[in-house]
């Protein structure tokens, strides 16, 4: 009987035990853990607050630590309207120094504490400052997007909280605390990491206390918060180079209507630039609604788009591993007069071994090769270059089933297909991670964009590795493929790309697209410097003539001012 107490008062023990186990964990969690949610939502209660911060929330960095939009600040009137004095009069008053309707501002001075929507002049900021109202302040807010936001389609931009839907996945599927109306990531970096970069309070705030029956303590009391510590917001880290995005962007802001340029670092597979255009402003997604006149949030460094001749790599990789051809193996070209394809030289080319038929981009040897060859060759080393992984570690910017290297193999399509038409698609992300490839020796490696999560205190607390890489080419068949590239910019259909003192190497691009192929894309793909490639460039221009004219050029110019940026 004895022995039975005993276990019983055990049991009754081990139960009370895992009880206070329980309690005590809960504890820890709300005090530690979530400590500075709790301890921010009791401020709130117990006081009133405009956040001079348009949203607490973390910053994308580039690879040397420095922000990638550093945002702007603008004078705000800080308005609570609990505590303004003969309102009516004040809102006459503020509204002819704004130079606004008396009703909107009425409007204001019935609601919550808020900061007005209007920027404010040094003058009006000396007017307001200078009635001394009770509850009104002239006060810099800060505001996430900048004139100059870099990368702006990568990293995406914010929206509030619209749905319940939305609001309740963000509740339950994160650890952070949500209200209705919160910015959150709506597109891009921004949503993929909406948990680490959304912070518990702003960093700056003009505040007044209440006691427990609401009512304001000490009269008008307000006091200004500045520098407050926000563990919850994390900065991301990312492997773009803010001095070689700036001159991408610049450059294409002056050259390029539409399309997109990628900057690999050689060897690595970083992203050191990824800039699309038309033009997109984060600050106001509401006027860059994608195609939009103003601009668009559309990302063209992760779209499909039909190779053209950048399509022949792939092809002259297959034909040099499986060796159906050498480099001066003899062919024919005869220009329109060809039966299997037109070449885009009218005269033909007459006799031409590969390595010219390369240089030259001739269609006709090349579809001669594809034919050699067959679908399921070019198939496989398209996927060994990478032309079907849409992976990019870091950013899962998500699948699109239109891109199936299988479709090579369908009736028809094998010809088309060889010289990077039909319906062969690929991402200029991808080609440049196919151009790293051929400079790395054969080795292919996913791209890189996200290097690391930093906390609020700059100690890392997550990091994304470089990917190890594939061998996807021998390394003697990367080389010849280097000295094919070369030949391109020397005297072939790449001239145009010509670096002087540091060399340079790609292939040129003209994809016809449309029903009847109206509409060209200019690709140009290449690397620099020659020797000791520190870069791969690629440049896609819709509606350009061709590779050679339009998109080489471009190539030249952003590749050439990087280089300079030592």
């Amino acid at each position: 009987m004895d022995i039975l107490r005993r276990k019983r008062l055990v049991l009754t023990l081990v139960i009370f035990f895992m009880c206070f186990l329980g309690l005590a964990m809960r504890l820890w969690r709300i005090q530690i853990t979530e400590g500075e949610v709790y301890s921010c939502l009791a401020l709130e209660q117990g006081s009133l607050s405009v956040s001079l911060e348009d949203t607490p929330r973390g910053r994308f960095l580039d690879r040397n630590l420095v922000p990638l939009n550093e945002g702007k600040t603008e004078n705000k009137v800080v308005v609570f309207p609990e505590v303004v004095k003969d309102q009516d009069r004040v809102a006459k008053d503020l509204a002819q120094i704004l130079g606004v309707n008396e009703t909107a501002i009425k409007s204001y001075l019935t609601g919550g504490a808020v900061y007005l929507p209007y920027g404010l002049t040094s003058e009006q900021t000396r007017l307001i400052q200078q009635k001394n109202w009770t509850g009104i302040m002239a006060l810099p807010v800060h505001f996430r997007y900048g004139e100059n936001s870099l990368a702006a389609q990568t990293i995406g931009h914010l929206g509030k909280v619209s749905t319940y839907a939305e609001y309740f996945d963000l509740v339950t599927n994160t650890e952070k605390f949500y209200r209705y109306d919160d910015l959150v990531g709506k597109t891009g970096l921004e949503k993929v990491y909406e948990e680490d970069l959304k912070g518990n309070r702003p960093k700056r705030a003009v505040r007044v206390f209440k006691d427990a029956k609401g009512k304001l303590l000490g009269g008008p009391g307000f006091e200004l918060e500045e520098q407050v510590s926000d563990r919850g917001r994390r900065d991301v880290v990312l492997t773009l180079d803010s001095s070689i995005q700036q001159v991408v962007e610049d450059t294409m802001d002056r050259e390029v209507g539409r399309g997109a340029v990628v900057v690999m670092e050689a060897g690595t597979g970083n992203i050191l630039a990824m800039a699309s255009r038309p033009g997109f402003d984060p600050a106001h997604p509401e006027q860059n609604i994608d195609g939009g006149a103003e601009g668009s949030s559309f990302d063209h460094c992760t779209a499909l788009y039909q190779p053209g001749s950048v399509f022949k790599i792939v092809v002259a990789a297959a034909a040099l591993e499986e060796d159906p051809v050498r480099l001066k193996s003899p062919f024919t070209c005869l220009g329109e007069n060809e039966d299997l394809m037109h070449c885009w030289k009218a005269g033909g080319h007459g006799r031409i071994n590969f390595a010219s038929a390369f240089a030259e981009s001739c269609n006709p040897t090349f579809a001669r090769i594809g034919l050699d060859l067959g679908a399921q060759q070019l198939i496989e080393y398209a996927r060994r270059l990478g032309l079907e992984n849409q992976n990019i570690i870091g950013y899962p910017a998500g699948y699109d089933a239109r891109q199936d290297l299988n479709l090579i193999g369908e009736p028809y399509n094998l010809v088309n297909c060889s010289i990077g038409q039909g319906p062969v698609l690929v991402t200029p992300l991808q080609v440049a991670a196919m151009t790293n490839t051929i400079i790395s020796g054969g080795t292919y490696r996913v791209p890189r964009l996200v290097k690391e999560i930093r906390s609020n205190s700059g100690s890392v607390v997550q990091e994304f590795y470089l990917d190890a890489g594939s061998q996807a080419l021998s390394p003697g068949t990367a080389e010849i493929l280097r000295s094919l590239m070369e030949s391109v910019v020397d005297g072939g259909t790449g001239t145009e790309a010509a670096i002087p003192v540091f060399g340079s190497a790609g292939k040129t691009g003209s994809a016809q697209v449309g029903s009847s192929g109206e509409h060209t894309d200019a690709w140009f793909t290449g690397y620099a410097p020659r020797k000791t490639p520190r870069y791969v460039v690629t440049v896609l221009v819709e509606g350009g003539a061709s590779g050679s004219e339009f998109a080489a050029p471009i190539f030249r110019e952003i590749t050439e001012s990087i280089l300079k940026l030592g």
